[in-house]
């Protein structure tokens, strides 16, 4: 008994060991490299010698308006951004979990953005808010107003810069949301409903009683990849605004890549980077911590 438990460990770890790997290579040792660099003077392409700066970087980044606001435009974006997809996927694969007649052309339209690359759903939403009034989006509001919409720019509008990046990654990552939602409402067991109708339950308790409790891991899984999506928003950024205008619409990412490449300032990008990595794993734990005492709370 003993030494099947230790070959099916064995196993186990075999098997593992390709994701294991890639987690290594890819997520902790990029990571231990920039904690390593954010305590040096390092610069991409200057002659002077590394030297070890301790936390100088790290008050740097917390100094940068550019930094404090791009943290707070990722805030803002899991804020709205999070709940929105969500409630679309959940609206989405309701409607698709009933008889309809020809769910598999509207399921697959819904998805198709999904596997669109984020660089061609950029270009095309950066047509859509084309400014003035040959502009797509332009034209539909104006229409819709009789006239009365003003054409403006939108990706150059401080105040509609990162809406229009929302707006951008709502329609590109609904898909997502939708499918998984899908499924866990089909494996919802239909006696379940007939119980509730049984008992006089209405559309909307058995939504409330017998569909949420149903769908909570998948919503679970939902929330936490959604969130975490939302806070490395990065192509969408750089091919629509840049960032701009004002730093109306940056991103931690993008000020990130700003700082390494843009200006060279290695070391630095690297304190961000840290700071960054942190915040959103501790995001992620405390979203997971009350997520599970929600579940053992019923």
């Amino acid at each position: 008994m003993i030494a099947w438990r230790h070959q099916e460990a064995r196993a186990a770890w075999l098997l593992m060991s390709p994701a294991l790997l890639g987690l290594g290579a890819f997520i902790l040792l990029p990571f231990a490299l920039a904690l390593v660099m954010s305590f040096t003077s390092l610069r991409l392409g200057s002659p002077l010698s590394v030297e070890f700066v301790g936390l100088d970087n790290y008050r740097e980044a917390f100094a940068d308006p550019a930094f404090r606001r791009g943290l707070l435009n990722n805030a803002l974006f899991a804020l709205i951004v999070v709940p929105i997809q969500t409630a679309l996927g959940l609206a989405l694969a309701w409607l698709l979990d009933r008889q309809l007649r020809g769910r598999w052309l509207f399921r697959t339209l819904l998805f198709m953005p999904v596997v669109f690359p984020l660089s061609l759903v950029a270009v095309i939403w950066v047509i859509l808010f084309a400014p003035g009034p040959d502009g797509l989006l332009n034209g539909v509001l104006s229409a819709l107003t009789l006239g009365a919409w003003t054409p403006r720019d939108f990706l150059n509008d401080p105040v509609w810069a990162l809406p229009a990046v929302m707006l951008t990654s709502i329609w590109q990552g609904t898909g997502f949301q939708m499918v998984v939602l899908l499924a866990g409402l089909q494996a919802i067991p239909r006696s379940l409903y007939e119980a509730a109708a049984v008992d006089g339950a209405g559309a909307w308790r058995q939504f409330w009683h017998v569909t949420l409790p149903g769908l909570r891991n998948p919503l679970i899984f939902v929330v936490i990849v959604t969130t975490i999506l939302s806070f490395r928003v990065f192509d969408q950024v750089r091919i629509m605004t840049r960032g701009g205008p004002q730093d109306a619409s940056t991103t931690v990412i993008h000020e990130v890549v700003r700082t390494a490449f843009d200006r060279g300032q290695v070391a630095l990008a690297g304190a961000m980077s840290v700071i960054f990595f942190l915040l959103v794993l501790g995001l992620t734990l405390v979203q997971r911590w009350s997520m599970r005492q929600r579940e053992e709370g019923r």
